[in-house]
């Protein structure tokens, strides 16, 4: 079966909106091992979609169309199919009467331009919107099924969970041909992973990819057919083996995902201490539903005043070593831990640039320490050449990694080879 996505849109053509519909589309059908061979974005012009539509659909077994289901004069998506196959729109009774009813519910008066969205070609197949006025649909043309989604957010994803993916697999018996796993990396440019894996001998079958999105590197491991399918766990290990301390998760999409998911409900608390990533770590974690299970409270001691009245930093520490050091964020962890007696306490101090930077402590030093009921581990990075917003991402990374490997077990400081660790 050959997946294609159209994707509609002046907003998305000329980059004004990011398309998430289209990436959160493509990393669900790979979940259920169905590959996007093609994605296409045409913008609100009639001709121009009734193009695409009739030339894709001399190449695809199925395109899922995105947008212009709308009431307004710039949603085509239906207009355009009924074009493209020589056919006339037709009001759709059941979805005319669901608009009304949906307005009548909602108290308010329907416009007329709503009656348009239930305006499908002749030959459409109503696919159900049961959070939306918009009305999806399918339509046969060529060797295709066009499948015509709306582009709210989450009135796109029901309609493909609950119907778009039943109807695939049902009609192309697809799935189980294609499995992936990721593998995600820190510390190590895509090169440098490329060069190294180079060397496998992979199975026929398995192939690689790489996707950069600072400050990871993830790894995809794709298997097609059923025999790679078979091998996919064994060749996953043996490069996490050869990465060795680079791998810091499986399919996760980043540490703070694996940190979450380690901690979430397991009785374990936590709690930050922040200067330089002000406040980095605790709103990534924040960003997950469940949190409030471990999460104890995440500080921004930016100043030294606050370094010493909320956390009991000593002004000796400050004065002897500065704020950016491994005495004063060993201070940090270990106050912040002690607040609420939590199990964990990550703290952070640093330069994070453009300036502030010394001859002893350039820009891009951070001093990061992790607390626990039986110690402390801490060390100092240098990050130079990087950003203001990288600096403090990198440092977070570093951070749950440290808290990862303690959760595991390992050896909490590692180095990293793109990450200069001082003093060893």
């Amino acid at each position: 079966m050959k997946l294609e996505m159209i994707c509609t849109g002046e907003e998305v053509l000329a980059g004004q909106i990011v398309d998430t519909n289209a990436a959160w589309f493509a990393n669900l059908m790979m979940e259920n091992g169905i590959e996007v061979q093609r994605r296409v974005t045409v913008g609100d012009r009639l001709e121009d979609l009734v193009s695409v539509f009739q030339e894709r659909s001399l190449h695809a077994d199925v395109i899922l169309v995105n947008g212009g289901l709308g009431p307004t004069s710039d949603d085509m998506s239906a207009e355009a199919m009924a074009k493209a196959k020589g056919e006339s729109l037709v009001e759709n009774a059941e979805w005319a009467e669901r608009l009304h009813d949906w307005f009548t519910r909602h108290g308010r008066e329907m416009p007329k331009s709503n009656i348009k969205q239930a305006w499908l070609p002749e030959s459409a197949v109503m696919v159900d919107n049961p959070v939306g006025t918009a009305c999806g649909f399918r339509v046969k043309l060529n060797r295709a099924w066009l499948f015509f989604t709306p582009g709210v957010p989450f009135e796109f994803k029901q309609m493909v969970e609950e119907q778009f993916l039943p109807f695939v697999k049902q009609t192309f018996d697809a799935g189980s041909q294609v499995a992936l796993r990721k593998l995600l990396t820190l510390g190590r440019g895509e090169s440098s992973l490329a060069d190294e894996l180079e060397a496998m001998v992979l199975p026929e079958g398995i192939t690689l990819g790489y996707r950069s999105f600072m400050p990871y590197i993830e790894i995809k491991v794709f298997a097609r057919g059923n025999q790679a399918i078979k091998a996919l766990d064994t060749v996953t290990d043996e490069i996490a083996a050869r990465l060795g301390n680079v791998v810091v998760a499986e399919n996760r999409t980043s540490l703070e995902e694996e940190i979450h998911t380690r901690l979430h409900n397991s009785g374990m608390s936590l709690s930050v201490a922040e200067s330089c990533t002000g406040g980095l770590i605790t709103s990534q974690l924040v960003g997950f539903p469940g949190s409030s299970s471990y999460l104890h409270q995440g500080l921004v001691t930016y100043s030294n005043e606050s370094k010493v009245r909320v956390l009991g930093v000593s002004p000796q520490t400050l004065d002897d070593y500065g704020a950016v050091s491994i005495q004063t964020v060993e201070e940090m962890a270990r106050g912040a831990r002690a607040i609420l007696d939590s199990d964990y306490a990550l703290a952070t101090s640093g330069i994070a640039g453009p300036d502030g930077g010394t001859e002893e402590k350039p820009v891009g030093t951070v001093a990061i320490a992790l607390a626990t009921k039986g110690g402390v581990y801490s060390q100092m990075v240098k990050l130079p050449r990087r950003s203001r917003d990288m600096v403090r991402k990198v440092s977070a990374a570093v951070a749950y990694d440290m808290l990862r490997r303690e959760l595991n077990g390992e050896a909490v400081i590692v180095d990293y080879s793109s990450i200069t660790r001082y003093p060893k």
